[in-house]
């Protein structure tokens, strides 16, 4: 019975990462083409069935924890899971976020930085979405890649800061798209960083070992995370 409560609850999660997954694609491609309409359904539409996920994993995990008492593995699973849920919560928040941000910046005629801003949403989505992967099928090499390339995202953020701060002290009329693209790039970074804590909590699961502040940096040796 708990192998089959357990099962149900990583199916639950694997669908709120699907949702959210979709909420974080469609903040962009809203933002790339224009389109107003996928805005209002991330915000509208997608963040009320984001929530209901949210209670409802969360209310799935305290029960099984009180009713089945889960041990070792099981327990970890379950607490990985409920952390998870959480990370979720939160990267479906910066979907909202961005569609706020890109309501303003769709009615722009010039938008500085906007290419780098794509390239940075390309490669959180992809860490996204490899996240999930790693969690469906305990993949535990490809969440360590997954967690060895929030550096990436890491630059073109600062790229982007780099860019647009001087831009803003001499042509004051960019001031506010700026701003607005730092914004989606901070939630670009965060979305990067939650990935990264989901294939921390997979690694978990699977082995038992934390690798929280032990992530390697660019010459391969380990470095504080």
């Amino acid at each position: 019975m708990l192998a089959e409560k357990l099962s149900e609850l990583k199916h639950q999660l694997i669908d709120y990462a699907i949702l959210v997954e979709g909420m974080i694609d469609k903040s962009i491609k809203g933002l790339r083409d224009k389109n107003p309409a996928l805005f209002k359904e991330v915000v509208e539409q997608n963040e009320p069935i984001a929530n209901d996920f949210d209670r409802k994993i969360e209310e799935m995990c305290t029960h099984l924890i009180a009713q089945y008492e889960p041990m070792a593995s099981d327990l970890r699973t379950t607490l990985m899971i409920l952390k998870m849920n959480k990370d979720l919560e939160r990267m479906a928040d910066h979907a909202v976020n961005i569609c706020e941000s890109g309501v303003f910046l769709i009615e722009q005629s010039e938008l500085p930085a906007i290419n780098d801003l794509f390239i940075m949403a390309e490669n959180a989505v992809s860490m996204l979405k490899d996240s999930i992967k790693t969690f469906v099928n305990a993949d535990v090499a490809l969440a360590n890649e997954v967690c060895e390339r929030d550096s990436i995202v890491d630059r073109i953020g600062d790229k982007i800061l780099n860019e647009l701060t001087p831009l803003m002290r001499i042509k004051k009329d960019s001031i506010k798209a700026s701003l607005h693209i730092m914004r989606i790039a901070h939630n670009l970074e965060r979305v990067a960083d939650l990935s990264t804590n989901v294939c921390e909590d997979v690694i978990y699961m699977v082995q038992g070992k934390d690798i929280k502040h032990h992530h390697l940096d660019g010459n391969g040796t380990e470095g504080n995370g």
